[in-house]
């Protein structure tokens, strides 16, 4: 692989509500840093809803020497309010690109549109339009036709309004169920999760992918840190429950048992899918989710990190024993994506 990522949340905005309460400059350099010389990664897609955090963490990114995807992440919004973020957006990164004279930024046009905005399906939030889908299951190829028009239609005119300000390269990160016109793209990108379903379709999915000759991306895999969670694939994070206005997480609906060698697991063999079969650049999700905090002790249900895909556990009190001077603990799948990208 040319390019060996990981996610990295600067604060999902719902609702006026950041899922990243505290967001401290120092820390986001540090946090790069070990990303950088202890993951082993040379590239970073940052993530979030707020345009000044995400130019913030792009500018430390790319003074690491590392390659930057510029990522806005709406949530909740309608189409002009996604156009507006897009082309404020688009001229950070663009600044971005000019001042590293030579640095790769990559601008990526949103992010699983057709779920987590309006506009698209029929739905008032992101659960509503998932539950139409997993419902209407006997309707599935005729919905993937309409949901396509859609996405194709609006990101003809995102791609168009973020060329006005971004002059690298460009891409979207899509889901399976989009058929996505990639001619204005220069990635081929797709959130690509592993479920015990299409566990046996999985590996010549990828291969067809790589087959289309544009250089593909993977700009999200990954699980959660429950027993099955890697059998879930995408939905893996729905045992928990979730806020209705902000979708902050609250509780898991169950005891589970954790699992960070299963984690760590999947994420091994998902790269090697991916490396076998020529894939470009990888992006793990995620890095640490700060809503979904580990708490070992009391409820089990209140333990919210076997809910988050993060390969840190992010703690509510107090710094970590690997990092003393961050709130994190690394978990196994840390470990395993170091291996795996320093190979």
């Amino acid at each position: 692989m040319r390019a060996k990522g990981i996610n990295y949340d600067t604060g999902f905005l719902r609702g006026g509500t950041f899922s990243r309460e505290r967001f401290d400059p120092d820390v986001v350099r540090r946090e790069l840093r070990v990303i950088r010389d202890d993951l082993h990664c040379t590239a970073v897609r940052v993530i979030g809803g707020d345009p000044e955090r995400l130019e913030l963490a792009a500018a430390s990114a790319a003074d690491l020497g590392l390659e930057v995807w510029f990522s806005p992440y709406p949530l909740e919004l309608t189409r002009r309010e996604m156009l507006e973020l897009f082309a404020d957006c688009a001229a950070r990164a663009e600044r971005q690109r000019q001042r590293q004279r030579g640095a790769e930024v990559v601008f990526v046009t949103g992010a699983e549109l057709s779920l987590m905005n309006k506009g698209f399906l029929p739905g008032a939030a992101q659960e509503d339009r998932l539950r139409l889908l997993l419902d209407q299951r006997d309707r599935l190829h005729e919905r993937v036709g309409e949901i396509s028009a859609h996405v194709n239609s609006f990101l003809a005119e995102a791609v168009a309004v973020v060329r006005e300000h971004f002059a690298g390269k460009i891409t979207y990160a899509s889901i399976p169920l989009e058929r996505i016109d990639w001619a204005p793209f220069d990635f081929v990108s797709v959130d690509l999760y592993r479920s015990a379903e299409v566990a046996d379709q999985f590996s010549e999915g990828v291969r067809t992918l790589v087959a289309q000759g544009k250089p593909v991306a993977i700009t999200e895999f990954g699980t959660a840190t429950y027993h099955g969670a890697g059998d879930l694939g995408g939905r893996c994070m729905e045992i928990a429950e979730y806020d209705s206005r902000t979708g902050a997480p609250v509780r898991l609906n169950d005891a589970f048992t954790r699992d960070e060698a299963g984690q760590a697991a999947y994420l091994r063999e998902l790269l090697e899918v991916f490396d076998t079969h020529g894939v470009d650049s990888t992006f793990a999700f995620l890095f640490a989710l700060h809503s979904f905090p580990h708490r070992p002790d009391g409820d089990p249900r209140d333990d919210l990190d076997l809910a988050s895909p993060g390969i840190v556990k992010v703690l509510e009190h107090g710094r970590g024993n690997a990092y003393p001077d961050m709130p994190w603990e690394p978990k196994t799948a840390f470990t395993a994506l170091a291996d795996s990208y320093s190979a």
